[in-house]
């Protein structure tokens, strides 16, 4: 190879080298906001956030310095190669966006307890007509993670009969924002649908260790916890609680049902 296809491809390698390292830099700082914020432990395991993302950021990331392999030219004038390089700059930046706005409507917004179990409800889970109908201290949509909502009772039986057609209908109850309440109304309902989590690894001695594993960092015995079911966008998890608080302490990746 001659010294100027030499130079030619050092200095393409370089560019390209240039924009991995900024690429990776924008990634780092995306995932910190996917899963610290929208996304945060157990919801990047129990909503998917985690494969949805990697899959968007690691096309955007090997996509755009391969680009800029091939259209780095050095003895192309500034001009022309600033054009190229501001629209590789682009079309990455709008697939990034397209990838992150894919996560945030499918972020977890609520984790919902309803009779004998939480469900975790996702933004895209929410009727948009609905989104006005929320008590004022429930935000419908959080922006900033998941809180720790319960189903409130059934004001009348006309409301149940509502309820109850518009979830044969495919509008799930526990993704109905007027019924939804601060979960500290429903502690007494939670404590009295929790089970002990003794019970769990008598019925589950497979999972025993995992149990143990799960509650080990609460400094809690499992003897002294109770446990409810989770139901997450394609798996099941267990909840473990305090039985008096009904303060949620820990979680497991474990179909309890």
């Amino acid at each position: 190879m001659t010294k100027l296809g030499c130079f030619f491809w050092q200095a393409r390698l370089k560019a390209s080298g240039i924009h991995f390292g900024i690429s990776l830099t924008i990634a780092l700082m995306a995932a910190l906001l996917v899963f610290v914020v929208w996304y945060p432990y157990p919801y990047r395991e129990i909503s998917g956030g985690r494969e949805l993302f990697f899959i968007v950021v690691t096309v955007d990331v090997i996509l755009g310095p391969l680009i800029t392999l091939t259209v780095f030219n050095p003895v192309k004038p500034w001009r022309v190669m600033r054009r190229d390089l501001a629209v590789v700059a682009l079309i990455q930046l709008a697939a990034l966006g397209y990838g992150l706005w894919t996560v945030f409507v499918a972020r977890p917004v609520h984790m919902v307890f309803e009779n004998d179990r939480f469900s975790v409800i996702h933004a895209i889970d929410v009727p948009p007509e609905l989104l006005s109908t929320s008590s004022g201290d429930v935000t419908a949509l959080p922006l900033m993670g998941p809180t720790l909502l319960s189903l409130r009772p059934f004001k009348d039986s006309n409301e149940k009969m509502e309820a109850t057609l518009s979830a044969l209908n495919g509008f799930a109850l526990n993704a109905r924002p007027n019924l939804w309440q601060p979960y500290a109304l429903a502690k007494s309902d939670v404590s009295h649908a929790a089970k002990p989590v003794t019970a769990l690894k008598a019925r589950l001695p497979a999972q025993s260790a995992l149990i143990d594993a799960a509650i080990s960092p609460t400094g809690k015995k499992p003897e002294s916890l109770v446990y409810v079911p989770l139901v997450g966008r394609k798996v099941f998890w267990t909840v473990f609680l305090d039985p008096v608080t009904a303060d949620i302490l820990a979680f497991a990746p474990i179909d309890s049902f």
